[in-house]
């Protein structure tokens, strides 16, 4: 899996996929004196920054001086898939430890994290569930549910600086929005698990990129296509593939580039 689109549908007719690099995405466990403090999927270099920025901005240490020992290594993680995942590990120097255990026991994740809480490899990257769903679509299905997805964006159009998710199926939509991409998928989880709606009927359109979280709660939902304004993530497109799911990316203006699964795309 190379992560490079199968095909591009231009609004018209399928076409050639431009050979364009996608980002990578790792898990990466951040280690301080042996305990793991949060997991986080991450673009894999300047883990060494990564790792004492982390430290500095979580109020762990004051200054890079606190820090002993780094090193960065690579790890097998509980999965199926040939992933990626690094262990950033730093050693600090004595008396420090203390506020490692209080921030484990009353750790808060930020705003819009996927990972918020989780502080190892085996639970940033589970099991794959695999989408049990026979639901085919047409390139205007695609469509209809990223206008649905605009249309839905109330919050939006007071200030832009807000994500939405949408669950679409040719009964209608549902809409959920927040500050966070994650965020704003878990509630439209929610509202159609309280609506009885069915995610395996219908397509998840979102305005984000789409990272391997996000792949991972469509595939809880059901949601045999998952569709983002943005590029996945190499991660997320592995992922998607091994789960069944149809990933798309760069769905705008009724154009849209097909990384999996393409055969529940008819044209």
């Amino acid at each position: 899996m190379t992560g490079v689109p199968l095909r591009r549908w231009d609004g018209a007719a399928w076409g050639a996929a431009d050979a364009r690099p996608i980002p990578e995405e790792a898990a990466v466990a951040i280690v301080i004196d042996g305990a793991s403090q949060a997991v986080l999927m991450a673009t894999p270099h300047d883990l060494r920054d990564f790792a004492t920025g982390f430290a500095l901005t979580e109020g762990l240490i004051a200054a890079p001086a606190d820090i002993t020992g780094f090193e960065e290594v690579a790890v097998a993680p509980a999965t199926d898939l040939a992933l990626a995942a690094v262990e950033a590990r730093l050693w600090l120097r004595p008396g420090l430890a203390a506020g490692l255990a209080e921030r484990r026991r009353a750790m808060v994740g930020p705003v819009g994290c996927g990972l918020c809480g989780v502080d190892s490899i085996a639970a940033a990257l589970p099991a794959v569930v695999p989408v049990q769903s026979d639901a085919r679509f047409g390139p205007g299905d695609v469509a209809a549910a990223m206008d649905a997805l605009a249309a839905g964006q109330v919050l939006w159009r007071a200030t832009p600086s807000i994500h939405a998710a949408c669950l679409w199926t040719p009964g209608g939509a549902l809409v959920r929005e927040d500050v966070g991409r994650h965020n704003a998928l878990d509630k439209l989880a929610g509202a159609a698990a309280r609506a009885g709606a069915d995610a395996r009927a219908g397509i998840v359109a979102m305005t984000s990129r789409i990272s391997v979280d996000l792949v991972q709660k469509a595939a809880r939902m059901g949601a045999p296509v998952l569709a983002g304004a943005g590029v996945p993530t190499r991660l997320a497109v592995a992922w998607a593939d091994a789960a069944g799911m149809t990933l798309i990316g760069r769905a705008r203006d009724g154009a849209f580039d097909l990384f999996t699964h393409p055969a529940r795309i008819e044209p």
